[in-house]
């Protein structure tokens, strides 16, 4: 897709920056992502990737910039308030918690109550039926909404944790390394929940280190190196070979 047809950002960084002691982690960096896109943010360790999605998800408030949401300067909201906003990042650890069931997770920290005898008591069978419709807007069915999430697939936390983001009405989706420790056939199904949360009008920040998802996934990447922009180009006018020279710090665009 061509993000110019898109009409605004969604989401839009200006110039943010933020030092930690004698490290720069982020130094003027500038990016806009459109609905239904997919950005890939990619970089070796230590570029400044997990630096700028938190200062974007209210983690880290930039030392310097601003970044704006439809519209709207979100630099100085908390976590809690950016994701009410409409922005979700699902990080490597998916924040599951593994002992209960899919719809608590789907509602994890805003769970659904009743009253019994006067006394709220968790809606289980309210929250169930949601998460179960959730999951099926993105394809996706389970045998046993009751089970612990600790027994399932790899593949199937991942839909979890996409599909809360996705109830939760999120514009922006932030995913961090969403396809590392799974299998190929796993890969396969978080990379066909890309796809329909794109056609959604979902936009999406893909980080990843593996440059054969990124480039089959995305339309844009984002290249930094230690803490700067090295190279911003669509998926369709570059090669694995150009994006490594600009991870090293080969090429820099001005």
């Amino acid at each position: 897709m061509n993000s110019a047809d898109n009409g605004s950002p969604v989401l839009s960084v200006n110039g943010v920056s933020k030092r930690f002691g004698g490290t720069q982690a982020a130094n003027n960096l500038s990016l806009e992502l459109y609905p239904g896109e997919v950005l890939a943010l990619a970089g070796d360790n230590g570029a400044g990737k997990s630096t700028l999605i938190k200062m974007i998800s209210g983690v880290y408030q930039p030392d310097s910039g601003e970044i704006k949401y439809q519209g709207e300067t979100i630099s100085n909201r908390s976590p809690r308030d950016v994701r009410d906003l409409g922005i979700e990042t699902i990080y490597q650890d998916l924040a599951l918690a593994d002992n209960l069931d899919v719809g608590i997770n789907i509602f994890l920290g805003r769970e659904s109550m009743k009253s019994v005898f006067g006394l709220p008591v968790l809606d289980r069978k309210f929250m169930r039926r949601e998460a179960t419709g959730a999951l099926k807007h993105l394809g996706i069915e389970l045998n046993n909404m009751a089970m612990p999430v600790r027994y399932l697939s790899g593949g199937q936390r991942q839909a979890i944790a996409i599909s809360r983001a996705v109830y939760w009405k999120a514009r922006v989706l932030i995913m961090d390394e969403p396809t590392a420790a799974l299998g190929v056939p796993e890969q396969r199904e978080v990379k066909d929940l890309i796809k329909r949360l794109q056609n959604d009008g979902v936009a999406i920040l893909f980080i990843s280190h593996n440059l054969t998802d990124i480039f089959e996934v995305s339309d844009r990447i984002y290249v930094l190196e230690r803490g700067r922009k090295a190279g911003e180009r669509l998926i369709s006018d570059t090669d694995e070979d150009e994006v490594v020279a600009m991870m090293m710090g080969r090429i820099l665009d001005d």
